[in-house]
């Protein structure tokens, strides 16, 4: 609490920060009248989804072998049990099963070589690039490079996708620079070393470029090619940016091969057809997989949905999830959770689809969780429906599923959305008197409420509400309160505050936050406090952002500016040659010659006669003789005048 006192009273608001007067908020003696029934116990009401009072028990017939694989530790017994209790394995079936375990790696592992090798069922790609993306952690990277070897040996190779998340990982998420190279390396031998690549990489040039007609059939009869299951799975991934070429290839090898399609080959075609321009193409796939007897995996399900949600298209989305459900592999509590999360952020949400959803849920034999109730809250307060949000929150609560930070935020956000911003305050004092206390997320969806609406003098009164009430600001928050100064043009506040939150409160700002101030503050001509958060944001350990700098110092910057800029960019003694010599050229870019000669004159010495800063004046002999001439007439500015 003192820190809190001590970082508002050094922020000192009242006048520094923005014209309007900072006064301390008022006790709020009225709580939201709109929020009363919230706190009284009614029955449910009507919706159009049925609604239950029972608690979660999410089970599934299709999952026993999951729930036997996740019940003990390995062992013979389990083996014999699984034996016993699996029927004929399908790539289907097994794609379940180690998507349902892939939070335990190590079970994922013993239960894909039971498969393998004990029931003898042959892996397809696919299955062992799943393998791949379970495995790629620190805890078992033994096991990863196993089945890495494996597919190298049975001549399957892992496609881009998964290439790309599983490095992406290694080098961002894990920190694993040295398996991150390794990895790299053994993807560039295993494509390399592959004999079809070739082959591939003739059809889809053969494909990608022209209108399919008989010549290009002919083309392809005339390769002589050996179709196998990962030939077609290399062929439709390469061709993923031509949808109708997939569509083409997926149809020729079917009719005039001697290869047969399987669940495999059919989900990496409604994988690769899954897009914006193909979506009727990918419908009649799906239709088609149906009617082959196959069914469309969990895998390749997740990764459809989150590329359809991702280009918000959610009626795809909506539509598949639909499909899913009616199948018998059923996507997760966290798949539909997820769906309606992403069906209740958009800019209006589309309120049939959100039942839709829940009614798929139900009809499967699920029962209502807190997420769902929250997905369903989430969309009706972004829509604007308060009171069938009320009703729903009542119905949690008589479900055993009190309104906890996430759905009262959820509320709060809904009517900021709405600019009903005083009713959106009073929500914190509704949580106070039901027990449940505003968190950090809560408070900044209010202050960044009013921050949007231009009320910046109240966001800041709700900040140092939530200072007294020793809730510590983080990066988030400030962020959404410097933007909020910067919309209003009080940069002075903005600045205020970021300096104190740092200095006083030991907050370290998001580099963005850093940039988009000083880019603002040199729009006004403010260098001395742009150059101040530079030297913030280096103190701790941020790189460099130099070009704004650049751009305004070659343009109103005089030399000295230009000297404390480059003492602020560097933490050495001597900013690097590189750094003088992009300010000399912002010189020349701007016809600013004679500040570019000048500020030459300035460098230390080592500067000076570096090949890289003579170049930008001509010879080395030129620019040393220039320096010593100016020199000498400095030298004799400062020598006493004889009488």
């Amino acid at each position: 609490m003192n820190r809190a006192k001590r970082i508002l009273r050094s922020l000192s608001l009242v006048n520094s920060m923005y014209s309007t007067q900072l006064s301390r908020a008022q006790p709020l003696c009225h709580q939201v009248t709109h929020l009363s029934p919230l706190l009284i116990a009614k029955p449910p009401h009507a919706y159009p989804f049925h609604v239950t009072h029972q608690k979660l028990f999410f089970s599934s017939k299709s999952e026993p072998i999951v729930d036997l694989v996740l019940s003990d530790d390995w062992s013979k017994r389990l083996e014999q049990e699984l034996s016993e209790s699996s029927s004929k394995l399908t790539h289907e079936n097994v794609m379940y099963i180690l998507k349902r375990i892939d939070r335990n790696p190590e079970k994922a592992y013993q239960f894909f070589n039971w498969v393998t090798e004990k029931s003898r069922f042959k892996p397809s790609s696919a299955m062992y690039s799943l393998m791949l993306r379970v495995l790629a952690n620190k805890d078992t990277m033994k096991e990863f490079w196993v089945i890495v070897t494996k597919m190298k040996e049975q001549g399957f190779y892992v496609d881009e996708d998964t290439y790309k998340t599983i490095l992406e990982g290694f080098r961002r998420r894990l920190n694993m620079a040295s398996d991150a190279t390794a990895f790299s390396h053994f993807h560039k031998r295993m494509v390399k070393d592959n004999a079809m690549d070739e082959v591939v990489k003739q059809v889809v040039e053969v494909v990608a470029l022209s209108d399919w007609t008989y010549d290009i059939e002919k083309k392809l009869r005339d390769m002589t090619i050996a179709v196998s299951e990962n030939f077609v799975l290399r062929v439709l991934n390469e061709l993923r940016l031509y949808p109708s070429k997939v569509l083409n290839v997926f149809k020729w090898v079917g009719e005039n091969s001697s290869f047969e399609h399987n669940s495999v080959t059919y989900n990496a075609a409604v994988r690769a057809l899954g897009r914006y321009d193909s979506v009727e193409e990918f419908w009649s796939m799906m239709k088609e997989i149906k009617s082959a007897g196959f069914e469309v995996d969990l895998d390749t399900y997740i990764k459809l949905s989150r590329r359809f949600q991702k280009l918000k298209m959610l009626e795809e989305a909506v539509m598949l999830y639909e499909q899913m459900m009616d199948g018998p592999f059923k996507p997760s509590l966290q798949d539909c959770s997820t769906l309606l999360r992403t069906l209740g952020t958009v800019p209006n949400p589309n309120l049939d689809l959100v039942f839709r959803v829940v009614k798929k849920y139900e009809a499967a034999g699920y029962t209502l969780s807190k997420s769902v109730y929250d997905g369903i809250h989430r969309s009706l307060t972004s829509a604007g429906r308060f009171d069938e949000a009320d009703k729903i929150m009542e119905t949690m609560s008589a479900s055993g599923y009190e309104p906890d930070n996430i759905t009262y935020s959820q509320l709060i956000f809904g009517l900021c959305k709405a600019k009903r911003l005083e009713e959106a305050g009073k929500v914190l004092d509704v949580m106070e008197a039901g027990g449940c206390v505003p968190d950090i997320k809560t408070w900044t969806i209010l202050i960044q409420g009013y921050c949007a609406a231009n009320e910046v003098d109240n966001a800041m009164l709700y900040f140092a509400k939530m200072m007294e009430k020793n809730c510590d600001a983080d990066a988030d928050l400030l962020d959404v309160l410097v933007n909020g100064f910067v919309r209003q043009k009080k940069l002075a506040g903005a600045y205020k505050l970021l300096t104190e939150m740092v200095t006083t409160a030991r907050l370290r700002p998001w580099q963005a936050t850093y940039k988009n101030l000083a880019q603002n503050l040199l729009g006004e001509r403010k260098l001395e406090e742009a150059l101040d958060l530079l030297h913030l944001a280096k103190k701790q350990k941020y790189p460099p952002f130099p070009e704004p700098f650049l751009q305004y110092i070659s343009k109103f910057g005089t030399v000295d500016d230009a000297l404390d800029f480059l003492k602020a960019l560097t933490v050495k003694e001597y900013p690097s040659v590189s750094a003088y010599q992009h300010v000399i050229q912002s010189f020349f870019h701007e016809g600013r010659h004679s500040e570019a000669k000048d500020f030459l004159f300035k460098c230390p010495h080592h500067i000076r006669v570096s090949k890289a800063i003579c170049s930008l004046f001509g010879s080395a002999e030129t620019t040393s003789a220039a320096v010593s001439v100016q020199s000498s007439h400095n030298l004799q500015q400062k020598l006493p005048v004889k009488d």
